[in-house]
């Protein structure tokens, strides 16, 4: 019997990155090697965790599992790092706090390949403090091309996506210098590619925990707009986006300048302010300037 190589090729790489979280790691891999789709490879890329993360790690057992460490730079880095060295034409993310149901990869795989996508998400059940608890309404999911919200705030949930290696190629690798919100960077940037909407929770998202970087990096509007500004300046926008994105950019500007002069810092809200202006006008600033 002749066995085709390409037949022995996951379809989809799987990729977890993990900091100190060897309490939760174990049921975000496991919920993967239960699923019902098989031919998959799960890549678990450590970033410099100090808890007992890969002890744990090797108490698991699966060939389509693969382990794989590096010193602590942050979730961009150890993303970009695992898709680096992963195999498959498709490429799915999962937090190591979040969980998935048993068919989220084979109804997701098959929904893309039905619809010609190169990116899409599932909907997703919450889960804050232990308990179940509903969406705002600002949090419900878009699908199609939807540039103007994705300004406001990310509309793409890491756990929930699965996207084509061409996508990747196109549009990636995520931003190494931000330590948050590098997925509403990422996802910013795709904006030419319509996002699929697989509407079944099909993710499981944990919240409420402290460990997490929205309740440990302050000013997150810093590094959206740090992320606005850079797509204006890539010149990729054309004029009718272009002002959609210096209204947001203005817009939280507007916001995060107040809350400093309430708070008696002027230089930060008159540097802010700056800035932005220099980016309405076009002038030449180094984007690196909102985040430093």
């Amino acid at each position: 019997m002749i066995i085709n190589p390409e037949k022995l090729k996951p379809e989809v790489s799987v990729i977890i990155p993990t900091f100190n979280r060897a309490d939760k790691i174990i049921g975000a891999v496991e919920s993967v090697l239960e699923q019902s789709f098989l031919n998959f490879e799960c890549i678990v890329i450590d970033d410099g965790s100090s808890d007992n993360t890969l002890e744990k790690l090797g108490e698991l057992h699966d060939s389509r599992l693969k382990i794989i460490s590096q010193k602590n730079k942050g979730v961009s880095s150890a993303r970009n790092n695992a898709i680096a060295v992963s195999n498959a034409g498709v490429i799915a993310l999962l937090d190591s706090d979040d969980e998935w149901l048993p068919s989220k990869l084979e109804k997701q795989l098959i929904f893309m390949e039905e619809t010609g996508l190169h990116i899409s998400q599932t909907d997703e059940i919450w889960i804050r403090n232990g308990k179940r608890v509903n969406q705002c309404k600002k949090h419900e999911k878009s699908e199609g091309l939807f540039f103007e919200r994705s300004l406001v705030m990310c509309m793409v949930s890491p756990s929930c996506v699965m996207f084509t290696r061409k996508f990747w190629d196109s549009v990636g690798p995520f931003d190494e210098n931000m330590v948050a919100c590098e997925d509403y960077d990422l996802w910013l940037r795709g904006f030419e590619y319509p996002v699929g909407l697989l509407r079944e929770r099909l993710t499981v998202k944990h919240g409420g925990r402290e460990d997490q970087l929205s309740n440990n990096v302050s000013c997150l509007d810093l590094y959206r707009m740090y992320s606005i500004a850079k797509l204006v300046r890539s010149g990729k926008l054309d004029g009718k986006d272009r002002a959609l994105a210096l209204n947001e950019l203005q817009r939280k500007s507007g916001y995060f300048a107040g809350g400093c002069r309430k708070r008696g810092k002027l230089d930060q809200a008159d540097k802010i302010e700056q800035l932005v202006d220099s980016v309405i006008k076009g002038l030449d600033i180094n984007p690196i300037s909102f985040i430093e």
